[in-house]
């Protein structure tokens, strides 16, 4: 059998399979469908420091190839997962990634320091959020803003942290390369895009706040693009987000460089959704006779390498 192990930054993963923030719950939710202790990890629902009651109105909604949300990182709040989530997420038997978001830098920081005392193995860091105090805009917008809340929280976090980037970024790449200068130990991207639906019958935007994120098959070739770019850019893990809906689709994602996945939406579609990516990925591996994900790690260089030469043949 192909060996799937995966080391992000001292962390051990039985396999490159995570569950994403906000599709996933605890973990505890999904146990009585499937054997969660079998996925690589879970990402917690974002939290923030305070409790959140989340968006009125609707939160979700199908589109073409995938879905919009607008939950409002509806959560109990750090202290309240700390206390009551984290042992039964502890119990699932998997690798725990904390999902931290905030709307001021006080609150991330605050937030950053409870779990750094947490029974946690990676702090995922969620910089699309909008920071209140600039009129809304995310954090993950302009490097200026995203590096000096990653600096923040490094200053008092003191495990693996890692960033989660935002496509809606002003330019993802120097995004990448501004996070880990901040302190990053890894990065995950993407997350949604920015994007709405509107009610023709009702003649409004079918979403409260007007602006929601898309996530599902249709960002996948986007999000893509970005991991590549990414991986090219920085020498930390990546992990993979978006539309990975097939085992084939983690395959392209650790073929463009990443070390890991992150399964989202297709836990909407059924919920062993991740197990079934994951069965897939080591057929995939079994019958192209890789070995381990190190040899797909080989084939993204040379994709790397064949795009290099690309480029001087054109200039040429």
């Amino acid at each position: 059998m192909p060996d799937l192990a995966v080391d992000i930054c001292g962390v051990k993963l039985k396999n490159p399979v995570i569950a994403a923030s906000g599709t996933f719950g605890f973990g505890e939710e999904f146990a009585e469908y499937m054997d969660v202790s079998k996925l690589g990890g879970i990402c917690s629902k974002g939290l923030t420091l305070h409790p959140r009651a989340g968006n009125p109105g609707v939160r979700m909604w199908e589109t073409s190839g995938g879905m919009l949300n607008s939950v409002g990182l509806q959560n109990p709040g750090v202290a309240a997962f700390i206390e009551k989530e984290l042992i039964a997420m502890r119990n699932c038997g998997t690798a725990v990634i904390a999902n931290l978001g905030g709307g001021t830098l006080d609150e991330y920081i605050e937030g950053a320091k409870l779990l750094d005392k947490a029974d946690i193995d990676i702090l995922e860091l969620n910089i699309s959020c909008p920071n209140v105090k600039q009129g809304g805009i995310a954090f993950g917008i302009k490097c200026t803003d995203a590096k000096e809340v990653v600096s923040a929280v490094r200053a008092v976090f003191h495990g693996v942290m890692m960033v989660k980037l935002s496509p809606n970024a002003e330019d993802i790449t120097q995004m990448a390369i501004a996070c880990v200068e901040a302190g990053a130990d890894a990065l995950s991207l993407i997350n949604t895009i920015k994007a709405m639906s509107i009610d023709v019958f009702n003649r409004r935007p079918m979403f409260r706040n007007t602006v929601a994120g898309l996530s599902g098959p249709a960002v996948k070739p986007i999000a893509l693009r970005m991991v590549y770019d990414v991986c090219k850019a920085v020498d930390v893990p990546v992990i993979g987000i978006g539309g990975i809906m097939t085992g084939m689709d983690a395959a392209e994602f650790i073929m463009a460089g990443a070390a890991a996945v992150q399964i989202g939406t297709a836990n909407f579609t059924r919920p062993d959704a991740s197990l079934i990516i994951l069965r897939e990925l080591e057929d995939f591996m079994i019958k192209q006779g890789i070995e381990s994900l190190g040899q797909i790690e080989i084939l993204a260089l040379q994709c790397k390498c064949n795009k290099k030469n690309d480029s001087r043949s054109q200039s040429l």
